[in-house]
């Protein structure tokens, strides 16, 4: 039922917030748990919707409509439908009766993006149709077969690097007629790491001056590798005629030089730049070094993290990141 345009179930919203803060029954599932968590009967909460005081009303009419005019039909019908809305409240209580959260994941998110968070919901002797869940203001409708465990995607907003915890999850059901909301809380002891937001448009990273990788590859230089066969447009100053001469085939000396393959991110060189632009900046270069498969460093002045390579290694340098002072 919408009255204008909003639903039944927004307006009741602002009366669910008063009930809570009012009655500590409501009120005592704030302390965090541990997973997996159970709804038992007893942390499960049941409230007439709008429509469904609507319709009692309507039923109490009826009701007194038939017995002034003493109509046995009509008051036959007022009873069975009042039978009817009853039986609807214990069906969608079963909806959540026993239903088990048994596991949260999250995927990686940076600052400013979309978190995902999986809910894992373990098997159930009977299907849970038209269930909705309630997270940091995000909302998600879904239903649970019979039997199967299942996975359902939450998307919520990460509005700054660092840890992020959303609050209480809130799950409950209209099913099957609307009548009445019936809802539970779950209060999971987790929070979720937020990487910080990447520069959308970064400089090139800077060449690490003074600073020798341990990759050698054939080239022009100083250290000599070897003798292998002329090829054609070798320079005639790398042939080796005496050793030519000995093997009856012409021979050029091979030379290596070693390459500078390793960056050195530092956060004190970035001048010109605030806290969080530099943080913005040096998140940005270690995903392009990552895409790049180019081994790097970083250097946070009160932590250096040597170089490395993978996600692994990504993924010390983005939590680093993360929680430099500042981050919740």
């Amino acid at each position: 039922m919408k009255i204008g345009s909003r639903s039944a179930g927004e307006l009741i919203q602002p009366l669910l917030a008063i009930a809570e803060r009012r009655l500590p029954a409501l009120t005592r599932l704030r302390k965090a748990e541990s997973l997996p968590i159970q709804l038992h009967r007893r942390r499960i909460y049941v409230l007439p919707s709008l429509f469904g005081i609507g319709f009692a009303a309507l039923l109490v009419i009826m009701q007194l409509g038939a017995l002034n005019y003493s109509n046995n039909p009509a008051l036959l019908l007022t009873c069975v439908l009042a039978g009817a809305a009853w039986m609807s409240l214990f069906a969608g209580f079963r909806a959540l009766a026993d239903l088990e959260l048994v596991s949260i994941t999250a995927a990686d998110a940076h600052a400013g993006a979309a978190l995902d968070i999986q809910l894992g919901f373990a098997a159930s002797a009977r299907a849970r149709p038209s269930l909705r869940a309630r997270w940091a203001e995000q909302r998600l409708e879904f239903s649970l077969p019979r039997g199967i465990a299942c996975h359902v995607t939450l998307q919520i907003p990460a509005p700054r690097r660092g840890w992020y915890r959303p609050g209480r999850l809130k799950l409950w059901t209209e099913q099957p007629l609307g009548l009445f909301v019936i809802w539970s809380w779950l209060n999971p002891n987790l929070a979720f790491l937020v990487y910080p937001q990447a520069e959308a448009s970064p400089p090139p990273w800077p060449i690490s001056a003074g600073r020798r990788g341990n990759r050698h590859v054939p080239g022009d230089g100083e250290d000599f590798s070897g003798l292998r066969d002329y090829r054609s447009g070798d320079p005639q100053r790398q042939i080796a005629w005496k050793a030519s001469a000995r093997h009856d085939s012409l021979l050029v000396r091979e030379s290596e030089r070693q390459i500078d393959d390793q960056l050195h991110f530092d956060f004190a060189s970035l001048h010109g730049l605030d806290r969080e632009q530099r943080i913005s900046r040096l998140t940005a270069w270690v995903l392009a070094a990552e895409d790049a498969m180019q081994s790097y460093s970083l250097d946070l002045g009160d932590q250096v993290l040597p170089a490395g390579l993978g996600s692994q290694h990504r993924d010390q340098c983005l939590r680093a990141l993360a929680l430099l002072p500042d981050a919740p």
